[in-house]
C-alpha cells in the first residue's frame, strides 16, 4: 500500500544535479553583450516585419466555415449578389417624403453611380423596387443596398475608395453609410486607435508600479523591455500568418495585454530571485545559475501551462478563436524565452547595478541596500499572518470563499448568446447609427431575415407548394420569393420578433426539417448563430479535455502529487465564476452601460466565453504555478506541511499580487476600448486575475491545502517513481538543518 509522500531526508537532497541550468547560466554570462546584440537585431527586424499588422488582419471570423449557413451564404453571393447586401446607404430626405420627385431623382442618380463602381454588384433601392422593407415607416428615410465583392481586405479597400463620394449632402438628400462592410471597417479603425491609447495608458502606469515593487528604476525597466520584445515578435508572427490564413484583428489586443502582463510576471520572479541571491552573498554568475534553476524552471513551467490553455482554441473552426491561439501562444512563449535568455544576459551585465537608481530611498530607510528588509522589518509578515489565520480557520475560509464565488457566478445561468453586430461600436459611430435607424424605423428588420437556398431542378408548382409549407410554420411573418436562376433559387423568410431571438433560432431548425423536392440550406443571422453555437458545443468537450489533461500532467510533474493537480484545476475554474457572472450582469443585462460607455445588445457573442475562459484559466494557472512551486520547495526542505504553506504564501503572495495588479492595469487599459467585445475581454479578465490572486491564491488555496493535510502530497508508488525520474521542480538540493533554519529566518524578514 502506498503511503503519504514524505519529504526528502534533511541534507540528502535530490540526486539529479541541475546541470542544464548551470550550463545555460554559463553560456549566458560568458558573452552577454553578444546575446543582447543579437536580440536587438532580431527585435528591430520583427518590428519592421510586424509594422502595420492590423491592416492585414480581418475583423470577422465568428462563423463556422464548414457550416450549412456558410455554404448557403457563399452560394447566394455567387448566384444572387443582391440577396446578400453588405453595404447600405441610408438616404434621408429631411422634411420631405422619400417619394418626392427631387428626392427620388437624386437617389436614382446615386444608385446608378454606385452600380458603376468597380467591385460593386447587386445594387438595388427603394426607388427601384418600391419594397416596403426599404422605406422607413415615417417616410423620411429609405435605403440603397449593394454588395461589395472580394475578401475582407478587398471589400475594405473598395469602401475606402468610394465612401467619400457618397457620404454627406447631395442636393435634397443626406447620405450615411452602413452595412456589415462599414461596420467591420469602422471596427478595425477604432481597434487600432484604441490599442494605441491603451498602450499609452498602460506603459507609464506599469513602470510606476514596477518602481514601487522593485525600488530600482533599472530593475523596473527590465520587464518592460521583455514585454516589448514579446509584443514586437508576436506582431511579426501574426503578420506572417496573415499571408497564409485568416487572422482576427482582435488578437492584437491580446498580444499587447499578455506581452506586457506575462513579461512583468516572469521578470518579477526572476529579478526578485536574482536580487535575493545577491543579497545572500552570491556572485552574479552563481546568482544567475541559482535563479535559472529555481525561478527559471517555474517560469518555463508557467509558460507551458498558459500556452496549453490558449492552444485549446485551435480545436474550434472559427478563425476568431484560432487567431487568439496563434497570438497567445506566440506571445507567451516569446515572453518566456526573453525572460530566460535575454534577462539573464542583462543581469550578468548589470550585476549589483540591478539595484541602481533607487527611487524609493525616502520610503525605505529601514531597508538595506539590497532591497531586502533590514532585521526587524515587517516585509512579508503580513502574508505569513494571513496564511496562519486562514489555516487556523480553514473550514470557514474554504466554505465562505467558495460560497461567495458561486454566488457571484449565478448571473451566468441567464446568459443569452448572440452574434457580433454594429452594437459593438460606440453609439456615435456612423455604421451603428445607420443600423440603429433601420432597427427602430424600418418594418420587418431589413437584412435580418433568413434565406433558404434551393438547389436542384424544380417546377413552379413545386416552388409554390414549398413556399406554402414554409408560410405555415410557426414564427413565420412573411415568405418572399422564389427568385430563380437556372437550377438554383432562394426564398427569403422573415421571422416574427428579433432577427436572432429564440423564435428565429427555432425557425432555423424548422426550416431545415421541412421537406422539399430539392436540396435546401438555410442561412441568415439566426442560422449563423445556430451553427456557431453547434460548432462550439461540439468542440468544447475536446478543448476542455485537452486543457484539463495536460494541466493535470504538468502540475503533477511540478509537484509529484495526485491531489494538487486536481485542486489546481478545480480552484482555477472556480476563480472564473465572478468574471462570467459580471459579464452577463454588465454586458448582457446592461448594468453600468452608461458609466462604461457601451450599448448592450442583450446577448453575449457566442465565442467570447470560450476565449475568456481559455485566457483567464491560463493566467490563473500562471499564478498557481508560482505559489505551488514555492510551497513545494519549502515542503521538500522541511517536511512541515503547514510551515511550507505559510512560507510559500509569505514569499510569493506579494509578488503574485503585484503581478496581478499590473496585469489588471494592462487589461483595464485594453478595456477602455470603444468596441464592446474588447471592453468585455479586458475588464472581464482583469476581474478574473484580481479575484484569483487576492481571493483564491490568498484564501482558498491555503485553506484547502490545510484541510487536506499531508495527504496533499500523496501519490501511488508507480507515480512517485515516475516523478523522481521525469518530474521538474523549483527546489534546490536540500541544505543542512542549520541552513534550513537560517533560510527560514531570512525568509521571514522578506
Amino acid at each position: 500500500m502506498s503511503e503519504v509522500n514524505g519529504p526528502p531526508r534533511v541534507g540528502a537532497g535530490p540526486s539529479r544535479p541541475p546541470r542544464p541550468a548551470g550550463r545555460a547560466a554559463a553560456a549566458l554570462t560568458a558573452r552577454p553583450q553578444l546575446t543582447l546584440l543579437a536580440a536587438l537585431v532580431l527585435t528591430v527586424l520583427a518590428a519592421l516585419a510586424g509594422s502595420g499588422v492590423a491592416d492585414r488582419l480581418g475583423s470577422g471570423g465568428w462563423e463556422d466555415p464548414d457550416a450549412q449557413s456558410t455554404y448557403a451564404t457563399r452560394a447566394l453571393e455567387r448566384e444572387f449578389p443582391g440577396s446578400q447586401p453588405n453595404l447600405l446607404l441610408l438616404v434621408g430626405s429631411g422634411g420631405a417624403s422619400v417619394d418626392d420627385p427631387a428626392v427620388a431623382a437624386e437617389a436614382a442618380r446615386l444608385a446608378e453611380s454606385l452600380a458603376g463602381e468597380e467591385g460593386v454588384v447587386g445594387v438595388g433601392s427603394y426607388w427601384q423596387s418600391k419594397a416596403p422593407a426599404l422605406r422607413a415607416e415615417d417616410g423620411h428615410e429609405a435605403l440603397i443596398a449593394a454588395r461589395l465583392t472580394g475578401d475582407e481586405k478587398t471589400r475594405s479597400g473598395t469602401l475606402d475608395r468610394i465612401a467619400s463620394a457618397y457620404r454627406g449632402t447631395h442636393g435634397p438628400v443626406e447620405v450615411r453609410i452602413g452595412g456589415m462592410v462599414a461596420v467591420q471597417n469602422e471596427m478595425q479603425t477604432i481597434i487600432q486607435e484604441d490599442l494605441t491609447r491603451a498602450e499609452l495608458i498602460a506603459l507609464p502606469i506599469t513602470l510606476v508600479l514596477l518602481v514601487m515593487v522593485f525600488g530600482s528604476a533599472v530593475a523596473a525597466l527590465l520587464p518592460l523591455a521583455i514585454g516589448v520584445v514579446a509584443i514586437l515578435g508576436t506582431n511579426a508572427i501574426l503578420s506572417g500568418l496573415a499571408a497564409f490564413t485568416d487572422v482576427s484583428v482582435f488578437a492584437i489586443n491580446l498580444t499587447t495585454a499578455l506581452g506586457l502582463g506575462l513579461a512583468v510576471d516572469y521578470a518579477l520572479f526572476i529579478v526578485r530571485r536574482f536580487r535575493e541571491e545577491l543579497a545572500g552573498g552570491a556572485d552574479p554568475s552563481t546568482a544567475i545559475a541559482t535563479t535559472l534553476r529555481t525561478a527559471g524552471r517555474t517560469v518555463l513551467f508557467s509558460a507551458l501551462t498558459v500556452a496549453v490553455s490558449l492552444a485549446a482554441m485551435l480545436v474550434f473552426p472559427q478563425y476568431f478563436l484560432r487567431s487568439f491561439a496563434y497570438a497567445g501562444m506566440a506571445v507567451v512563449l516569446l515572453a518566456a524565452a526573453a525572460a530566460l535568455i535575454l534577462l539573464p544576459a542583462a543581469l550578468a551585465l548589470l550585476g549589483h547595478r540591478v539595484n541602481s537608481w533607487d527611487l524609493r530611498g525616502l520610503l525605505r530607510k529601514r531597508r538595506g541596500p539590497s532591497g531586502k528588509a533590514a532585521p526587524g522589518g515587517a516585509a512579508g509578515t503580513g502574508w505569513a499572518r494571513t496564511a496562519t489565520l486562514v489555516m487556523r480557520r480553514a473550514p470557514f475560509f474554504a466554505l465562505g470563499t467558495t460560497a461567495v464565488l458561486v454566488l457571484l457566478g449565478l448571473p451566468f445561468l441567464g446568459v443569452e448568446f448572440g452574434t457580433a453586430d454594429d452594437r459593438q461600436l460606440p453609439s456615435s459611430a456612423e455604421s451603428h447609427v445607420v443600423q440603429q435607424h433601420i432597427r427602430d424605423g424600418f418594418p420587418g428588420s431589413p437584412g435580418g431575415g433568413l434565406q433558404v437556398l434551393a438547389e436542384g431542378k424544380a417546377t413552379e408548382a413545386q416552388y409554390t407548394a414549398y413556399q406554402e409549407r414554409v408560410a405555415g410554420l410557426p414564427e413565420v411573418a412573411r415568405v418572399d420569393g422564389p427568385l430563380v436562376q437556372g437550377d438554383t433559387a432562394y426564398f427569403t423568410v422573415q421571422p416574427e420578433g428579433e432577427a436572432v431571438g429564440e423564435a428565429a433560432q427555432r425557425l432555423v431548425a424548422d426550416l431545415r426539417a421541412t421537406e422539399a423536392p430539392f436540396d435546401t440550406k438555410v442561412t441568415g443571422t439566426a442560422a449563423v448563430l445556430v451553427d456557431s453555437r453547434h460548432a462550439i458545443a461540439e468542440q468544447l468537450p475536446w478543448a476542455a479535455a485537452f486543457i484539463v489533461t495536460v494541466t493535470l500532467f504538468l502540475v503533477f510533474l511540478l509537484t509529484g502529487s495526485v491531489l494538487i493537480p486536481l485542486q489546481a484545476v478545480l480552484l482555477n475554474a472556480l476563480s472564473l465564476t465572478a468574471m462570467f457572472g459580471a459579464v452577463v450582469w454588465v454586458f448582457q443585462d446592461g448594468h453600468l452601460s452608461g458609466l462604461l460607455g457601451f450599448t448592450s445588445p442583450g446577448s453575449i457573442e457566442t465565442t467570447l466565453p470560450v476565449l475568456m475562459f481559455c485566457v483567464a484559466f491560463g493566467l490563473s494557472m500562471d499564478y498557481g504555478v508560482f505559489l505551488l512551486s514555492r510551497i513545494k520547495e519549502e515542503y521538500d526542505h522541511t517536511g512541515d506541511h503547514e510551515r511550507a504553506i505559510r512560507l510559500g504564501l509569505q514569499r510569493t503572495g506579494g509578488l503574485i499580487t503585484a503581478a496581478a495588479v499590473i496585469l489588471a492595469v494592462v487589461m483595464v487599459a485594453i478595456g477602455t476600448s470603444r468596441v464592446t467585445n474588447t471592453k468585455m475581454l479586458g475588464l472581464g479578465i482583469a476581474l478574473a486575475v484580481l479575484m484569483d490572486a487576492m481571493v483564491v491564491r490568498s484564501l482558498l488555496v491555503p485553506a484547502i491545502m490545510r484541510l487536506t493535510g499531508r495527504a496533499t502530497w500523496w501519490a501511488p508508488a508507480p507515480l512517485r517513481r515516475f516523478h523522481r525520474r521525469f518530474g521538474l521542480s523549483e527546489g534546490e538540493p536540500a541544505p543542512a538543518a542549520g541552513a534550513d533554519l537560517r533560510r527560514d529566518t531570512v525568509g521571514a524578514r522578506g
